[in-house]
């Protein structure tokens, strides 16, 4: 019944410890074997995802930048782009060097941020990254393409920034949070939903053979999305209250227990 299964990475795909699980790893090569497309739908950077994905012996499409980027592993051909408007960048520098902000950029698929701080420094490590610095953001990062600009602060002002931000640039720009302290902004078609609909249609096959199974608000587009949303038990809340089923957590193989249940019809 279902073609396709796309699959956030942290806190659903790999466990607290950042590692897919030997059962999770087997239940994605039955998947596959059984002849279904499964992708990884993430956040992170090309270059960060696509080393798990390789881990894991995928070699199709997988969905970056929370949507911004969809490129082919095997060739690395890009099938789908959205970069923030120039505009949008530009504004968004300014309010954060006025309002002194970390703010981080990625200009192909490398991190780059105006200064040095140890939130960048936690970032790059948590995500293996490397970084680099460059000061004068005006001449040298405004100009560039990017398909994700990062803020990264206290939750509770990340709610209260939000909205100012949403004001600020319009409705050319997407703004989710991947987790509590990371705001992204990405162009408005840049979400994972839209993202799943392309590889839907690039692998022809209809939204409602499709899975999605995530854990944070910026899975929330993909999960609306497909045929059947999934949603970890270590999932916020509001992603619970939308999702059509609700499986074990990261710690306990819940993408297995999906896979399983739905793909290769366990009971």
């Amino acid at each position: 019944m279902y073609k396709l299964i796309a699959i956030d990475i942290d806190d659903t795909l790999i466990n607290d410890d950042k590692e897919v699980t030997p059962a999770t790893q087997t239940a994605l090569e039955q998947a596959v074997a059984a002849g279904v497309v499964v992708t990884l739908a993430t956040g992170r950077a090309y270059a960060s995802a696509q080393a798990i994905a390789r881990q894991t012996g995928l070699n199709v499409p997988i969905i970056t930048y929370q949507g911004a980027l969809v490129k082919n592993l095997l060739d690395e051909e890009v099938l789908y782009e959205r970069y923030v408007p120039q505009d949008a960048v530009r504004k968004l520098f300014q309010y954060c060097v006025e309002h002194d902000l970390h703010l981080q950029t990625y200009i192909d698929d490398k991190l780059y941020a105006r200064e040095e701080n140890q939130k960048l420094i936690d970032y790059a490590a948590l995500n293996k990254t490397q970084y680099y610095i460059e000061p004068n953001w005006e001449e040298k990062l405004v100009p560039q393409k990017t398909p994700k600009m990062l803020i990264i602060d206290d939750p509770a002002f990340l709610d209260e920034l939000s909205p100012i931000l949403r004001n600020l640039l319009g409705d050319s720009v997407h703004i989710t949070k991947s987790k509590p302290h990371f705001l992204e902004i990405m162009h408005h078609e840049g979400t994972k939903g839209l993202a799943l609909e392309f590889l839907a249609k690039h692998f022809g096959c209809e939204l409602s053979e499709t899975i999605a199974v995530g854990d944070s608000w910026n899975d929330h587009e993909m999960l609306e999305a497909a045929g059947l949303g999934v949603a970890m038990a270590n999932a916020i809340p509001a992603l619970k209250e939308i999702a059509d089923f609700v499986t074990l957590s990261n710690n306990e193989d819940g993408v297995k227990f999906a896979i399983d249940k739905f793909i290769l019809g366990a009971e």
